[in-house]
């Protein structure tokens, strides 16, 4: 397994051979089962792998949020080995974002809603260092994760309109054996926040068997999560959102489908969880 801090080493081991199909994952680093899963799905699609580790600043709102983000390299290394991944970026800052930077990209209207909505700026500082992925790295295939819904969303426009050659592949949300939706962020929990955490999960389930029983009122469906999660204590809503699963617009009555996500503050910890009523 090739490391390489340096752009010029990942674009000389990435076209090394030219018939060779690439898939990317792109992480934050602190690996759990959810991005392991994005690998092995990577690997049996492509010839080769690869992954970046990069914690990126201009996505944080807040400079304490930023310091709290989990950090384990080493470990993170070990597990990608492990996989048999080919190849891994790990950039300094100053790499990504050399001295005199002043180029950012910028997808409007999904990006003021939910996530954006509460998080100004922070879609910004995704797509941007997304762009400069899929650049440094023109992989065949990128791998995201159905957790963060509305980045991939995001990140499909931002694809589609700046006509990036390379296929989005999004793969199911991994959850642990009582049903959280795995995040470095958990690390973070206490164990019994962990299993108030549950909540979200079970929120969103409780509205889904509704809607299979006939309730299409997305008022209602809100109201019956909102009732859950606030039984809880410790917790605190962000957004519940029940929306339209392209425009990620609020729909009143589901329809065609709908994508019901949240965002909820755990002892101060904000978790986001989804799920899809296709």
């Amino acid at each position: 397994m090739n490391v390489f801090g340096k752009i010029v080493d990942i674009r000389k081991a990435r076209w090394a051979n030219r018939q060779e199909s690439w898939g990317l994952v792109p992480t934050m680093g602190f690996l759990h089962e959810g991005h392991l899963s994005l690998v092995r799905r990577a690997k049996a699609e492509n010839d080769r792998v690869a992954v970046s580790i990069f914690v990126n600043p201009t996505q944080f709102n807040e400079s304490s949020d930023l310091d709290a983000y989990p950090r384990d390299l080493q470990r993170d290394l070990a597990m990608l080995k492990a996989e048999g991944v080919d190849l891994v970026w790990t950039p300094t800052i100053e790499d990504a974002y050399p001295t005199g930077y002043q180029t950012n990209v910028t997808v409007t209207d999904i990006t003021t809603k939910l996530e954006g909505a509460s998080r100004p700026g922070h879609f910004q500082g995704v797509t941007t260092v997304v762009a400069k992925l899929f650049n440094v790295f023109q992989p065949d295939r990128a791998y995201f994760g159905q957790k963060d819904a509305q980045q991939v969303a995001v990140i499909q426009q931002m694809v589609r309109d700046l006509n990036f050659n390379l296929n989005i592949v999004v793969c199911p949300i991994e959850r642990d054996e009582h049903g959280l939706a795995l995040s470095s962020r958990n690390s973070r929990l206490s164990e019994d926040g962990r299993k108030r955490a549950l909540c979200l999960s079970q929120a969103l389930r409780s509205a889904v068997a509704a809607y299979n029983d006939g309730e299409k009122n997305c008022t209602t469906l809100k109201l019956m999560m909102t009732a859950h999660i606030n039984n809880v204590a410790g917790s605190k809503i962000d957004y519940i959102s029940i929306a339209d699963r392209m425009s990620l617009d609020e729909i009143e009555i589901i329809e065609n489908g709908a994508l019901l996500s949240m965002a909820v503050f755990i002892d101060d910890i904000r978790l986001i969880d989804n799920m899809i009523i296709e």
